[in-house]
Protein backbone atom coordinates (compact mmCIF):
# COMPACT_ATOMS: atom_id res chain seq x y z
CA UNK A 1 0.00 0.00 0.00
CA UNK A 2 1.31 3.43 -0.83
CA UNK A 3 1.46 6.56 1.97
CA UNK A 4 0.05 9.75 0.93
CA UNK A 5 3.62 11.06 1.00
CA UNK A 6 3.91 8.89 -2.11
CA UNK A 7 0.64 9.54 -3.89
CA UNK A 8 1.52 12.96 -4.03
CA UNK A 9 1.48 13.96 -7.77
CA UNK A 10 4.89 15.56 -8.96
CA UNK A 11 5.05 17.36 -12.84
CA UNK A 12 7.37 15.94 -15.24
CA UNK A 13 7.86 16.83 -18.83
CA UNK A 14 8.10 14.17 -21.73
CA UNK A 15 8.39 14.11 -24.97
CA UNK A 16 5.89 12.03 -26.74
CA UNK A 17 5.99 11.08 -30.52
CA UNK A 18 2.49 12.57 -32.09
CA UNK A 19 0.84 9.25 -33.52
CA UNK A 20 0.81 8.07 -29.48
CA UNK A 21 0.08 11.29 -28.26
CA UNK A 22 -2.94 11.26 -31.17
CA UNK A 23 -3.99 8.09 -29.98
CA UNK A 24 -3.90 9.24 -26.20
CA UNK A 25 -6.24 11.68 -27.11
CA UNK A 26 -8.47 9.06 -28.84
CA UNK A 27 -9.16 7.68 -25.39
CA UNK A 28 -9.25 10.91 -23.75
CA UNK A 29 -12.31 11.85 -25.60
CA UNK A 30 -13.82 8.09 -26.34
CA UNK A 31 -13.44 7.57 -21.99
CA UNK A 32 -13.56 11.19 -20.46
CA UNK A 33 -10.58 11.27 -19.21
CA UNK A 34 -7.63 13.39 -19.26
CA UNK A 35 -4.10 12.71 -20.96
CA UNK A 36 -2.65 12.27 -17.37
CA UNK A 37 -4.91 9.40 -16.20
CA UNK A 38 -3.94 7.67 -19.39
CA UNK A 39 -0.28 7.76 -18.99
CA UNK A 40 -0.89 7.31 -15.24
CA UNK A 41 -2.40 3.84 -16.06
CA UNK A 42 -0.17 3.04 -18.81
CA UNK A 43 2.87 3.56 -16.93
CA UNK A 44 1.40 1.48 -13.74
CA UNK A 45 0.69 -1.30 -15.95
CA UNK A 46 4.24 -1.31 -17.91
CA UNK A 47 5.48 -1.27 -14.09
CA UNK A 48 3.69 -4.79 -13.05
CA UNK A 49 4.13 -6.54 -15.96
CA UNK A 50 8.39 -5.23 -15.27
CA UNK A 51 7.65 -6.88 -12.04
CA UNK A 52 6.10 -10.05 -13.11
CA UNK A 53 8.28 -10.53 -15.33
CA UNK A 54 11.50 -10.01 -12.84
CA UNK A 55 9.36 -12.58 -10.53
CA UNK A 56 8.96 -15.36 -13.10
CA UNK A 57 12.70 -14.92 -14.36
CA UNK A 58 13.86 -15.68 -10.96
CA UNK A 59 11.44 -18.10 -9.96
CA UNK A 60 12.61 -20.23 -13.40
CA UNK A 61 16.08 -19.83 -12.13
CA UNK A 62 14.94 -20.74 -8.74
CA UNK A 63 13.36 -23.99 -10.43
CA UNK A 64 16.47 -25.11 -12.64
CA UNK A 65 18.66 -24.36 -9.51
CA UNK A 66 16.45 -26.93 -7.06
CA UNK A 67 16.48 -29.60 -10.39
CA UNK A 68 20.32 -29.20 -9.84
CA UNK A 69 20.28 -30.00 -6.77
CA UNK A 70 18.14 -33.04 -6.93
CA UNK A 71 19.39 -34.50 -9.13
CA UNK A 72 23.35 -34.04 -7.94
CA UNK A 73 21.94 -35.00 -4.69
CA UNK A 74 23.19 -38.08 -3.60
CA UNK A 75 21.04 -40.49 -1.49
CA UNK A 76 23.48 -41.78 0.89
CA UNK A 77 24.36 -38.26 2.08
CA UNK A 78 23.54 -38.05 6.26
CA UNK A 79 23.34 -34.42 7.81
CA UNK A 80 26.79 -34.51 8.72
CA UNK A 81 27.75 -34.73 5.43
CA UNK A 82 25.70 -31.54 3.97
CA UNK A 83 26.73 -29.72 7.23
CA UNK A 84 30.39 -30.65 6.21
CA UNK A 85 29.68 -29.52 2.98
CA UNK A 86 28.42 -26.06 3.68
CA UNK A 87 31.07 -25.78 6.20
CA UNK A 88 34.03 -26.14 3.94
CA UNK A 89 32.56 -23.88 0.61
Amino acid sequence: MNTLSSLEKQQVGLRVPKYLLDEIDEFTKTYSVNRSEVIIEAIKSYVEIQKENIFYNEFETSVKELKTSISNNKKEDTLEDLINELENN
